[in-house]
């Protein structure tokens, strides 16, 4: 075990006093809890790999004026896209 002096925002102590006091647990034994789930935490959002997305070709249609929003949403979506 460690002994160390730490310095609390005044919301993070708030919240560690209210943990403690909701469990009926030490102050001390709020923080190290807290910190390994953080901790826990952090591993578990580390090993899940990013999403990815592939990308690939729609195609261009070429009777179709891709600087008109309006005409692709009429097309993509019929006369009453509004």
């Amino acid at each position: 075990m460690m002994r160390t002096t730490v310095t609390l925002d005044d919301d993070v102590a708030a919240q560690l006093e209210r943990e403690a006091r909701r469990t009926g647990k030490g102050f001390k034994q709020a923080i190290n809890e807290t910190l390994r789930a953080g901790f826990a935490a952090q591993r578990r959002a580390a090993a899940i790999p990013p999403y990815v997305v592939e990308a690939r070709a729609l195609g261009v249609r070429p009777e179709l004026d891709y600087a008109n929003v309006t005409e692709l949403l009429e097309v993509a979506e019929g006369p009453d896209h509004r």
